[in-house]
């Protein structure tokens, strides 16, 4: 609902289209399956002078909230697809609700800090995800109540990583670490080690959207980043990593759009660097806890148009 024009709501469906669930119970087979939250598309809706469909978006997330706080209750780490990047905030409330103390690793080709009233001209939502978990000045009151507290998270819970904006922060409101895309082009193992280590967050989620992708490489983000994003594989390795973090319970995968991949090409390869990255990272748990840090998770998949859970 608050994307910037309807399509990536097809993206849940298509991964599913492309076998993800299969893949990912060839796997591990306790991966449950919670099914899908109904398609919330996009629609123009100004009915006053605050960002498109505010009202959509909050009763949207409300209800993931809800619908991904049973997951967590039942023990599982879920993997929601989306869908746009305000997914998130659904997924950290429910966290919150669960653990109290979260962190966020936010993998983004932007950093989501657009503030409302900066920006009259382009009133979507989709930009103004972080800035809302934050409670900056300036942003609409119901979404960032959305959850037991307001703010959701401070600066120091937030990792930026991937980003190629430099000028979200234009208030420099937000002393968070951040870990710029270059840096993760160089060392994408390293820049895992670095994300993980600047939160000492008992529990962590992770936040990924596909623009952190260059479009050449994987044209599939609703927004595309040209020649200034990573690749595809460089993703993979850093989420092999930092996957295999045991703090982490919960991931968020938004902004694929299945209208600018007509032959599903650009999906499939998605979903099998998915499944290829979760494996990895459960191999590289497993061997965190024979060494005797971490303990055994199960796996899931849950909501927001399509999702997934990985316990």
């Amino acid at each position: 609902m608050a994307a910037h024009w309807p399509g990536i709501e097809q993206a849940p469906a298509a991964m599913r289209a492309a076998g993800l669930i299969d893949r990912l119970r060839a796997v591990d087979p306790d991966v449950v399956d919670y099914g899908d939250r109904p398609v919330a598309r996009w629609v123009a809706d100004r009915s006053d002078d605050r960002p498109n469909a505010w009202r959509h978006v909050v009763d949207v997330l409300a209800e993931a909230r809800t619908a991904l706080g049973a997951m967590f209750d039942a023990g599982h780490c879920p993997l929601v697809l989306g869908g746009e990047c305000t997914v998130v905030i659904a997924l950290v409330a429910a966290a919150v609700d669960r653990f109290d103390d979260v962190g966020l690793v936010y993998v983004d080709g932007g950093q989501d800090l657009m503030i409302p009233t900066d920006h009259p001209e382009e009133p979507i939502l989709d930009a103004m995800g972080v800035a809302h978990l934050l409670d900056l000045p300036g942003c609409v009151p119901e979404l960032a109540a959305v959850g037991a507290r307001r703010p959701l998270l401070r600066p120091a819970d937030v990792v930026f990583v991937g980003y190629g904006d430099e000028e979200e922060d234009v208030h420099g409101l937000v002393p968070s670490t951040r870990i710029r895309a270059p840096e993760v082009v160089l060392d994408a193992e390293g820049a895992a080690v670095r994300a993980s280590a600047a939160l000492d967050h008992p529990q962590v989620v992770v936040h990924v959207d596909v623009d952190v992708v260059d479009a050449f490489d994987l044209p599939l983000a609703d927004i595309a980043t040209y020649g200034r994003g990573l690749r595809l594989d460089h993703l993979i390795r850093f989420l092999t990593v930092l996957l295999s973090d045991p703090r982490v319970v919960g991931m968020t995968l938004v902004e694929a759009n299945p209208d600018h991949d007509p032959d599903g090409s650009s999906i499939a390869r998605l979903v099998a660097a998915l499944v290829g990255a979760l494996s990895g990272a459960g191999a590289s748990a497993e061997g965190l806890r024979l060494a005797g840090r971490g303990s055994a998770r199960r796996r899931a998949v849950g909501p927001d148009a399509k999702p997934v859970h990985h316990n």
